[in-house]
C-alpha cells in the first residue's frame, strides 16, 4: 500500500505516518518543512498547498493508492479543491479529516451522520483579515470552512472515492491544543483542584492513534461516506481528573457548569477547565457507523497514561496559539474554590 499524507509531521499527520509505517506501507509526506522532521523511512516532499507549482511538483513525484489529508485546517475550500484536483489523476482514494464543527447543530444538538452540514461552498475563498459575507464568528467560520473543504474533496474525487472523517476532541501523545496536557500539569502541582460539577457526565474524546488507524483503514476501503469519529456515548465520563498523576491532589467538584464556576471566580476563566463542556450536544455524537466500519477507541485511561509518559520523557508539542485558550488561572481557580469552601 502506498499512501501520501498531507501534513505528515504534526500530531494527527504524524500519527497517521507512524501507523502507516507500522503496517509496512510506503509513505510519502507533503508539508512545508516547518513543524518537525520526517520519520525515518518517509519520503518527504516540501511545498505549500496554496502554490500551484508546488502542487504540480507533488503530483509529478509519484502515484498513490490513497491520500490522507490532515492539514487543511487553515486552507480555504478552494485551495483544498485545487490540490485535490491535481492529485485526483495520481491517487486512488482521498481521506479527508474534517470535524464535527461542520454540522449546523454543533455544539447545541446531538449529532449523527444524518445531521445537516453547514453550507460552506467548495470554491470559497477566505480572506483571513476579513470574513466573507454571512460568515459571522470564529466557530461558525471554522465549521463552514471545513464543510466547504469536505465538498471540495468530493467535487475533485467523486463521492465513491472519498471518506470524510469528523472527529470531535482528539487527545493523545503530541497534542498541540493543550487540553489534556493542561490537566496533567495542573494535577502534577497538587493541592485542591476545581473539578467538573458532574463527573459522571459522558464525554467522548478520541485518541489520536485511533483516528490515525481508522483513517488508514478507510484509505483501503471501497466506496465513500462520512463518519463521526468519537468514543462511544456513555463509555467515558468527566472523572478524568481522578486518573491524573500527583500525590497531593484533592478534587473539589464545583456543582456548577463551567460558565457559572468561572463567573463565581470573578469572570470567564477561559471557559473553564479543558474538556469541561456544558452545551447540550457537545458530548452526544453518534459514532456507531465508524465503529461498525472498524473504529476501535482505546480507554481514556490509556490515553491519559501515555500522554503523561510522553510529557515526562520531555515531549513538547509544536507551538500553537490554541494552547493559550485552555485552562483556569491559579488565581481564578483559588477564588472559585474559596467560594465553594474548598
Amino acid at each position: 500500500m502506498k499512501v501520501l499524507v498531507l501534513g505528515g509531521t504534526w500530531f494527527l499527520g504524524k500519527a497517521v505516518t507512524q501507523e502507516a509505517l507500522r503496517r509496512g506501507w510506503e509513505v510519502f509526506a507533503f508539508n512545508r518543512g516547518r513543524s518537525g522532521s520526517a520519520l525515518a523511512g518517509v519520503r518527504e516532499v516540501h511545498g505549500d498547498r496554496t502554490v500551484e507549482d508546488d502542487l504540480a511538483r507533488l503530483a509529478e513525484s509519484g502515484t498513490w493508492d490513497a491520500v490522507v489529508d490532515t492539514s487543511a485546517s487553515e486552507l480555504a475550500p478552494r485551495d483544498v479543491l485545487a490540490g485535490a484536483r491535481v492529485l485526483e489523476p495520481v491517487a486512488g482514494r482521498y481521506v479527508y479529516v474534517s470535524t464535527v464543527n461542520a454540522y449546523r447543530g454543533w455544539p447545541d444538538e446531538p449529532l449523527s451522520e444524518s445531521s445537516e452540514v453547514l453550507d460552506g461552498p467548495a470554491d470559497a475563498d477566505i480572506d483571513y483579515g476579513r470574513l466573507p459575507e454571512g460568515w459571522d464568528g470564529p466557530d461558525w467560520y471554522y465549521g463552514r470552512q471545513k464543510a466547504g473543504a469536505e465538498r471540495a474533496s468530493v467535487a475533485a474525487f467523486g463521492a465513491d472515492r472519498v471518506a470524510i472523517l469528523r472527529p470531535g476532541v482528539i487527545l493523545g501523545p503530541g497534542e498541540y491544543v493543550g487540553r489534556l496536557p493542561w490537566w496533567l500539569r495542573r494535577a502534577e502541582k497538587g493541592g485542591a483542584i476545581l473539578a467538573p460539577g458532574d463527573p459522571g457526565k459522558s464525554i467522548q474524546p478520541v485518541d489520536v492513534r485511533d483516528v490515525a488507524a481508522f483513517a488508514l483503514d478507510q484509505a483501503m476501503a471501497a466506496g465513500g461516506g462520512a463518519y463521526n469519529v468519537t468514543a462511544p456515548i456513555g463509555r467515558e465520563t468527566g472523572r478524568i481528573p481522578q486518573r491524573l498523576p500527583g500525590r497531593d491532589r484533592r478534587l473539589r467538584p464545583s456543582g456548577l457548569g463551567a460558565g457559572r464556576a468561572a463567573d463565581r471566580a470573578g469572570g470567564p476563566a477561559v471557559d473553564g477547565a479543558p474538556l469541561w463542556r456544558t452545551h447540550a450536544g457537545v458530548w452526544r455524537i453518534e459514532s456507531g457507523n465508524a465503529q461498525a466500519a472498524g473504529l476501535v477507541c482505546r480507554p481514556l485511561a490509556e490515553t491519559v497514561a501515555d500522554t503523561w509518559q510522553w510529557l515526562r520523557q520531555g515531549g513538547l508539542p509544536v507551538e500553537h496559539p490554541r494552547w493559550a485558550e485552555h485552562g483556569i488561572s491559579s488565581e481564578k481557580e483559588a477564588k472559585a474554590l474559596a467560594q465553594l469552601g474548598g
